[in-house]
Formats: C-alpha cells, sequence, structure tokens
C-alpha cells in the first residue's frame, strides 16, 4: 500500500512586542506579522489598580437606603478598607495604510438582507453585501454595532486584481468599549477620539495626537473630534483610518493587588491584495523536515 501524500504550509508569526508603564497600568502591545498577510494589533493590560480608601471592611457594611439599595460605590471592595475603582482603557491606533500607492479610499461594506419575491425561490431571504466609499470624514465617524453588520476596507481605485478588484486591506475590529461619559465631561472632551471606534481623516503632518498635543493641558479644542468635523474630502485621497480598542474595567478580588494580563486586539486583513492564498508561496514541510525527538538512553 502506498504512503499517502502529505503537504502542510506553516503559518509562521512575527511579533514585536513593545511595554509601557503608563502610571499605575502595564500596556504591552504586540504586533503581529503572518504570513498569510494579516497583521494582527494586540493589547494587553496588567499592573496595579486605581484604588480608593473606604471605611468598610466587608460587603455586608455598605449602607442600604429604604428600599434596600445599597450606596454606589462606583467600585468593588477589593480587600479591607480598599475599593477597585471602575474605569475605561483606550489605545488608539493611527493607520496610514498607503495600499500601493498614497491614494487610497475608504469603504464601508454593509451586510443587507434581500427578501425574495413570491413565488420566486422556496427561500424566503438571503445576504448581499452593499458597498458605499465614504465621500467626507463625517460619514467616516463609525460607531461599531452588532446590529448593523459591515466591513470596513481601504482601497486603491487606481490599483486592481486581474479579474478586477481594487486592491485594498480591511480593519477587523474584535471586541472593544465605546465610552459612557456625558460629550461635555471634561475627560470626554479631551478623549472625544473614543466618541467613535473609526474615524477617517486626510492625511496631515500636524494631526498625529487623538486626544491633542499636550492631553491633560487640552481644553478639547485640538482632537481627533475637532478635525474631523472639518469634514474634508477623503475620497481617493492619502488618508489615515484611527482605531479605537477599549476596555471597560469592572475590578474584582483577582484584579487586586496585581492585576492578571486582560487583551484584546484587532486585525488588517487582505481582501483582494493578493491574487490567490498568499501562503501557498511558502515552502511546504515535510516529516524528514522536522526535529524528530525522543527518549535519551541511559546506557551511556
Amino acid at each position: 500500500m502506498e504512503t499517502p501524500l502529505r503537504e502542510v504550509r506553516p503559518k509562521v508569526t512575527l511579533v514585536v512586542r513593545m511595554v509601557a508603564s503608563v502610571g499605575n497600568y502595564d500596556y504591552i502591545i504586540d504586533y503581529e506579522f503572518q504570513t498569510d498577510g494579516v497583521m494582527r494589533a494586540k493589547v494587553g493590560l496588567s499592573g496595579m489598580l486605581m484604588v480608593k480608601g473606604t471605611t468598610y471592611e466587608n460587603k455586608n457594611q455598605v449602607k442600604k437606603d429604604k428600599e434596600g439599595n445599597e450606596e454606589e460605590l462606583y467600585g468593588t471592595i477589593l480587600s479591607e478598607n480598599v475599593i477597585g475603582v471602575i474605569h475605561d482603557h483606550y489605545v488608539t491606533f493611527y493607520l496610514d495604510l498607503d495600499v500601493d500607492g498614497p491614494d487610497n479610499s475608504f469603504v464601508k461594506v454593509n451586510l443587507k438582507r434581500q427578501e425574495t419575491a413570491p413565488g420566486e425561490s422556496p427561500r424566503k431571504s438571503y445576504m448581499k453585501a452593499v458597498r458605499n466609499i465614504v465621500k467626507t470624514e463625517k460619514d467616516g465617524q463609525i460607531k461599531l454595532s452588532l446590529y448593523d453588520p459591515s466591513e470596513y476596507h481601504v482601497i486603491n481605485p487606481g490599483k486592481t486584481t486581474r479579474v478586477g478588484n481594487p486592491t485594498g486591506y480591511k480593519v477587523v475590529p474584535r471586541a472593544t468599549a465605546a465610552s459612557l461619559l456625558d460629550h461635555d465631561d471634561p475627560p470626554q472632551k479631551r478623549g472625544a477620539f473614543t466618541n467613535n471606534q473609526i474615524w477617517v481623516t486626510p492625511y496631515n503632518k500636524s494631526e498625529q495626537w487623538a486626544s491633542g498635543l499636550f492631553t491633560y493641558q487640552s481644553h478639547g479644542d485640538d482632537t481627533l473630534a475637532v478635525w474631523s468635523d472639518r469634514d474634508r474630502d477623503i475620497e481617493n485621497k492619502d488618508i489615515v483610518v484611527w482605531y479605537t480598542l477599549g476596555f471597560h474595567h469592572i475590578p474584582c478580588q483577582e484584579d487586586f493587588p496585581i492585576m492578571p494580563t486582560v487583551s484584546s486586539s484587532f486585525d488588517l486583513k487582505p481582501v483582494n491584495f493578493f491574487e490567490r492564498n498568499p501562503i501557498l508561496k511558502a515552502a511546504p514541510n515535510f516529516e524528514y523536515d522536522l526535529p524528530v525527538c525522543g527518549a535519551k538512553s541511559d546506557s551511556a
């Protein structure tokens, strides 16, 4: 009996890591470059929690009103006399992609349900993709929604594959968070970049810091939200996509005193950028290429 031919392509990932200690937290940022063309940005949070003191040593001591509602602690009792405060984390990525050149367009691809006509088919509905090229900045202000399934493509209209698709990359969001603060709250004025998860602006060398050049001295007049409200043209231009990765954090006792790492990520994935699956160009691995491990003999 002949041995069946087996062939695989290894998926190899190059990870470039940086760690930034900001205040009481450590931010671990990994950039993963994969052989199938995917680039993944992953953020991990660890470090010391932000806490405040309290007279309470046990949750049973928390005061209640006549209706039995507990006093709002704005956090969780983590230890005797210690409350971990509810807070958020946001990391904004400045994505100057320049897909096949500087002149790009941002396309929102909406998945829609198409109803079938009476008698047309046993099926009642199917899905279709509606592609909308975003013309100006305000149309590029995007809030992610589970009930508005969409893809977000950056394409080069002037470069196409052999079958005519524009070359591009797409932003693939994963778990993220949006701010719940009032837009006129002073911290939110400075952090107005969290009002949307995706923004698209024309490239401007002076516009690099989403919350302003000097964040803690800012009055919110030099932020991404202010730039975007100019509503400049972004079709077939040198554009920048801003993606904000967010975390809501309600502390729990396992987070104290040192917090286990919490992480999330997003992908930049090729969409018609290659003519076919790029990993097919990788050299295959066969059994004789792999290291053979075995038990060491004790007879020596």
